[in-house]
């Protein structure tokens, strides 16, 4: 073997992917939390097209009210800043920290759902339904209206508590194998990726608060 090819084959055997498992890890939930995005984005989007066709669409905050959702909300956005410190706490191997505020993360979520919950059931005893509403508002008038706006609302509603309790699942799965010892100072990655999607959620439903119940 020639000296250029025996340099050659050293410098293929040497060569490394310039992406760590943890980097992949990173790319593939950016790229599904990409095509996510667009499926939101669709959605919304078909609110908007649905809502500006029709001529009878009610106030949503007349229909929905909006300081439960913007409790919830708020909820959200305080679970964020949770899973930044529970992040924080594993990346300076503080076990402790890393429970409560993780711990408190999930509990966030949970809470969020009970709260979607109780709306739901408290808008369909009302008599807001996916084909159709009548509603009587709180100073006793009777209003109906677009069974497109129940329709939309619950399928976009629907579709990000899915994700929310997903992202409960995902969180409870990371807090036990944290406390089990998995993760560490220079052993986070799971933990950030995580937070990724769960930043995500929260986004997302700031999205659909301001669309589907403030405009």
């Amino acid at each position: 073997m020639s000296e250029a090819a025996a340099m050659h084959t050293g410098h293929a055997e040497s060569y490394e992917s310039p992406l760590t498992p943890e980097s992949w890890g990173k790319l593939g939930m950016w790229v599904f939390l990409a095509g996510d995005a667009m499926s939101f984005g669709t959605l919304l989007a078909g609110y908007g097209a649905i809502r500006y066709g029709s001529t009878e669409w009610p106030k949503p905050y007349d229909v929905l009210g909006i300081w439960l959702t913007a409790l919830m909300t708020l909820l959200l956005i305080v679970s964020s800043v949770w899973m930044v410190k529970g992040l924080a706490a594993i990346q300076r191997n503080d076990l402790a920290g890393f429970r409560k505020f993780i711990g408190w993360t999930i509990l966030g979520g949970v809470a969020f759902l009970l709260g979607q919950a109780y709306e739901w059931w408290h808008l369909i005893h009302q008599g807001l339904g996916l084909t159709g509403w009548t509603l009587q508002l709180a100073s006793g008038e009777i209003v109906t209206g677009a069974p497109q706006f129940g329709t939309t609302f619950f399928i976009i509603t629907g579709f990000h508590g899915l994700h929310v309790t997903g992202g409960v699942l995902y969180l409870l799965c990371i807090w036990l194998r944290g406390i089990s010892g998995a993760y560490s100072a220079t052993n986070y990655s799971s933990v950030e990726i995580a937070g990724l999607y769960w930043h995500f959620v929260d986004l997302v439903w700031i999205m659909v608060f301001t669309f589907v119940y403030l405009i």
